[in-house]
């Protein structure tokens, strides 16, 4: 159990690096920009929460559908899963 906390904080913390990262890639337009896929992937492995915080917070990806909706989808969707596995497995 400690081990998904730990794992929680960092994929938490990478999302909103990358994040915040793209961000200001986005501005400065010589920059690299991150891939939206990665952004959702880091998501799905466990940082929607820290990611769609920092959208909203810097303002970042608030204009995509894809990110508005999905990334709220993919808390419900984890949430879900959580909930099954303490009801069900453990």
């Amino acid at each position: 159990m400690n081990f998904l906390f730990i794992y929680l904080a960092a994929i938490s913390l990478i999302s909103i690096v990358v994040c915040i990262y793209d961000k200001f890639a986005a501005k400065h337009a010589t920059r690299h920009r991150t891939r939206e896929a990665t952004l959702l992937i880091l998501s799905a492995l466990g940082g929607s929460v820290a990611m769609f915080l920092t959208m909203l917070l810097i303002r970042h990806k608030t204009k995509h559908v894809k990110f508005m909706l999905g990334i709220p989808l993919i808390m419900i969707l984890q949430a879900a899963a959580v909930f099954l596995l303490f009801r069900f497995v453990l």
